[in-house]
């Protein structure tokens, strides 16, 4: 029964850290299509971006503790498990990028254009894929 709630738990928190992960590129589209809007548009966009960062790492944390409970503790292991982690860190990368163009963005910063945010807000659906497919899967 614990090894079933701590699942869920990784689960459930990495769901919400992958929320964040797509939804911070969106609100650096906005911001970079506001470009020309009052600043208080500006100013809440990145007032929303800086909380959802914030929230990110928290669900991240949480995500990670559990995802090492359900490692050490229940022995999950495998090829598969390796691959995975290696595409976390990848998607990790993603967010932390994120959250620095937000905080250069903040500070006064240029961001890439509103087309490039917008197919780079995409890469993550792919990565995303290849974890699922690998958790399901466990090929090797």
């Amino acid at each position: 029964m614990a090894y079933l709630i701590v699942k869920s738990l990784h689960i459930v928190f990495v769901i919400a850290w992958m929320a964040t992960v797509f939804y911070l590129p969106r609100i650096l589209v906005n911001v970079a299509e506001a470009a020309e809007d009052p600043v208080v548009v500006r100013d809440r966009l990145h007032l929303m971006g800086r909380r959802l960062y914030r929230f990110g790492h928290s669900m991240f944390g949480l995500a990670f503790v559990f995802g090492l409970v359900l490692w050490l503790y229940f022995h999950i292991a495998g090829g598969w498990l390796h691959a995975k982690i290696a595409l976390v860190v990848v998607m990790l990368g993603y967010y932390l990028w994120s959250g620095r163009l937000l905080k250069r963005s903040m500070a006064g910063g240029a961001l890439p254009t509103a087309k490039t945010l917008r197919l780079l807000n995409e890469l993550p659906v792919f990565v995303l894929l290849a974890i699922v497919y690998l958790v399901v899967a466990k090929p090797f």
